[in-house]
């Protein structure tokens, strides 16, 4: 089975990999990995160590102590490969005198922006990632990060018998990306540029909100990456990837993945055709179908949409432009409807018909005049089944997302009586 087929359903596992890990992964005889939700890395030197990334900070104890047998001198830097916190969480936890941290260009206003929005983005990630996670409390506070060092586009770094080339390399998931590249030992630590699992779709704007990615930059990154040659790529998730063409085969192939879909959105804009109809008939031509296990293609093809053509969807009409939404008339038509129970019984009939999504509509209405109503609660979440079930449990953000709604409308039906 290929690395595409099988990781679907690891995806989830990647992000609680170190949950048992009992040993580091000796990923060479001068690398080794520690798993968290974004994995660790420590690289050894003749005249100390280097540490890419220090894992997340609930779990920067466990991350120290399976690093510790292999460390070789004092820790010089730690390169953040991103600012998000299970990147950076660890970081108190590994510093010590003299050692510097290294960041991306926009580190420190990506993650003040972050940082910021947390009483917004927080709320979302709880409800997307709690249940995967299975965190049994509210994670700690992200730590102040303020690095010593702020690469622009390169910085080279020597360090003892080993030659650290940090590469700027934005927008797989954050603006200050940063690729770690070791030339003499063609090792190039990549971090998230290219996602959480391996030859996958992009996430060009995640379910939890954050700045659009461009697909632009990240082709640009992705070229960037491939022109390196590596013999091994370290992500931030799962196995190292071993073996020069198989790398450049598997970047050619996502390179040539992702530009179709940027232009299948960008002829179809052309063309006249909607974005909702471009993502509902987006189909992958044979052979060139990569993973969608964090990312979709036709989310890509909403972002991209997007990117080229701005917020506003002529399709919309004029009260797009100003800030009272469809919703402010829901109760108007519930009332004309008769009243919520009989739009959860078309609701039913269109579910029973096959269109689940057509069935989450009109519960949508229904419970926003009526929040209470049993007969649209049980509609809405049979609806989301269906499209859990539809799925195939593939991809770990659409599975969670309608996870995490047929849970709030059982505890609605359970506060209902």
């Amino acid at each position: 089975m290929s690395e595409t087929q099988d990781a679907g359903p690891k995806l989830a596992g990647l992000v609680r990999a170190g949950d048992e890990q009992t040993e580091a992964v000796r990923i060479t005889d001068l690398v080794f990995q520690a798993n968290d939700i974004s994995n660790a890395y420590l690289v050894t030197t003749s005249a100390g160590d280097v540490m890419i990334n220090t894992g997340f900070m609930d779990h920067a104890e466990r991350t120290r102590r399976l690093l510790a047998p292999h460390r070789s001198g004092p820790l010089a830097f730690i390169i953040l490969t991103q600012s998000h916190a299970d990147h950076y969480g660890g970081v108190p936890e590994f510093l010590e005198d003299g050692t510097q941290v290294v960041g991306g260009p926009g580190f420190n206003e990506a993650l003040a922006d972050m940082t910021r929005l947390q009483p917004f983005f927080g709320p979302r990630s709880g409800k997307l990632w709690g249940s995967t996670l299975r965190r049994g409390s509210t994670p700690k506070a992200p730590p102040h990060v303020v690095p010593d060092i702020l690469v622009d586009r390169r910085l080279t770094i020597e360090l003892g018998d080993r030659t650290f080339e940090l590469i700027s390399t934005p927008e797989g998931e954050t603006v200050d990306n940063l690729t770690v590249w070791m030339p003499r030992e063609k090792i190039a630590f990549t971090g998230n540029v290219f996602g959480p699992v391996w030859l996958s779709m992009p996430f060009l704007n995640t379910l939890r909100g954050d700045k659009p990615r461009l697909v632009r930059n990240y082709l640009r990154s992705l070229e960037t990456v491939r022109d390196l040659g590596a013999e091994i790529v370290v992500t931030g998730h799962g196995d190292a990837i071993f073996g020069k063409e198989r790398i450049r085969a598997d970047l050619d192939k996502l390179h040539a993945a992702v530009s179709h879909v940027r232009d299948y959105t960008l002829e179809g804009m052309n063309a006249g055709r909607d974005v909702h109809t471009l993502m509902r008939e987006f189909a992958w031509p044979e052979g060139l179908e990569i993973g969608e296990f964090h990312g979709k293609a036709s989310w890509a093809v909403k972002s991209i949409w997007r990117e080229y053509a701005g917020w506003l969807h002529y399709e919309d009409g004029t009260t797009a432009l100003y800030g009272v939404p469809r919703t402010s008339v829901d109760a108007d038509l519930v009332e004309l409807a008769g009243g919520a129970a009989v739009l959860a019984d078309r609701a039913r009939t269109k579910l029973d018909a096959g269109a689940p999504l057509e069935a989450v509509h009109l519960t949508d209405i229904a419970l926003h005049a009526e929040p209470d109503s049993r007969a649209a609660i049980e509609v809405r979440k049979a609806a989301h089944e269906a499209l859990l079930a539809s799925s195939g449990g593939k991809n770990l953000s659409e599975t969670m997302w309608l996870r995490a709604e047929i849970a709030a409308m059982d505890a609605k039906l359970d506060g209902a009586g």
